[in-house]
């Protein structure tokens, strides 16, 4: 009776796909490809809407790099992305080790740990922008709006709050996933702690290690939500990442070239994360161990 199931459901399913393939296909065309392909079209026009548009050619490209404001932006958010996905992936890892160690109350801690990751960007950047301002003010020290420094180092301590806990719960699935005859194996060839940690488990959790890189990497280059709510880009811009400065030229910016060069950031943007991401994801699947 299963086989003949089986049978029936697979005749139906060859029969009746396109009524449930056909309607996502078309929203996901209508809502994001159809949209990008035209964004793609704009950044190459100077324009006020999408009615009103005047090509102009590979020059709003070439204005990206004029703006300061965009060049300090990429390297502001390059700097930031790297301290961010290398503490939060640290800290993570670290927090995943001690919660499988079978310590009473685990169960308890990752929750705890994982909730920050449920409050909503904007809500948390403005918390953490009162809760250091009133850190720096007891400490005689200038607020987050009025030094880069302190901005940068709030926006780091902000993300890493955010996504540690999110992270740990991957790194605690694949510690998890670690076969425990392999540690023991290697204790008995006489491995300690340590050499039991660099030999067997990270080699072990690298698909983990490779998942949450890749969310921690693309998380950061992305930052908007935190980073208007937090700094606001502030003082004169120095704060400034790369989305919210796409933002601020296409929207806060009068004139119908910035529109255009607004959406030609947006490009570059987008192209800068693919292949960032793709570099990253080539080099940690290349340690990966084939179990």
């Amino acid at each position: 009776m299963g086989n003949i199931g089986d049978i029936i459901m697979e005749k139906a399913i060859k029969k009746f796909w396109p009524v449930f393939v056909l309607p996502t296909l078309a929203a996901f065309i209508i809502g994001f490809i159809w949209p990008f392909i035209w964004g793609i079209g704009l950044s190459f026009c100077k324009f006020t809407t999408v009615n009103n548009v005047q090509f102009v050619g590979l020059d709003n490209y070439f204005k990206i790099w004029i703006d300061n404001t965009f060049t300090h932006a990429f390297w502001f958010t390059a700097a930031f992305t790297v301290v961010s996905t290398t503490l939060i992936n640290v800290f993570a890892f670290l927090l995943a080790l001690l919660l499988t160690r079978h310590v009473r109350g685990t169960n308890l801690f990752r929750t705890v740990y994982f909730m920050p990751n449920l409050i909503g960007g904007v809500v948390l950047g403005y918390i953490w922008q009162v809760l250091l301002n009133g850190v720096l003010t007891l400490l005689e020290k200038p607020l987050l709006s009025l030094n880069a420094t302190y901005g940068f180092w709030g926006l780091i301590i902000l993300m890493c709050w955010q996504q540690i806990g999110y992270m740990m719960i991957i790194y605690i699935a694949g510690l998890q996933n670690v076969p425990p005859d392999l540690i023991e194996a290697a204790r008995i060839d006489g491995a300690n702690s340590r050499q039991v940690l660099t030999r067997v488990k990270i080699p072990m959790v690298m698909p983990s290690i490779t998942i949450c890189t890749f969310l921690t990497l693309t998380n950061s280059f992305k930052l908007f939500d935190q980073n208007l709510s937090l700094t606001g880009g502030e003082p004169a811009k120095a704060t400034q990442m790369l989305a919210y400065n796409i933002y601020d030229t296409f929207y806060a910016r009068s004139g119908p070239q910035w529109k255009g060069i607004g959406q030609a950031k947006a490009v570059v943007f987008f192209l800068a994360v693919v292949v960032i991401a793709l570099i990253q994801l080539r080099l940690t699947r290349s340690k990966e161990v084939q179990q």
